[in-house]
């Protein structure tokens, strides 16, 4: 049996136009940001 696919959500989606996002988990704030490179970075 063959797992079941994970869901996929564009980053444009997420981030409307904003190079910044707050993302609460468990009670705790994320910032998921787009650096200059277009690359991700997730602090705490």
């Amino acid at each position: 049996m063959l797992p079941a696919p994970h869901r996929v959500v564009d980053s444009t989606v997420l981030f409307v136009g904003q190079r910044e996002i707050g993302i609460e988990h468990h009670g705790a704030l994320y910032r998921l940001k787009i650096t200059r490179q277009g690359k991700l970075i997730l602090n705490k």
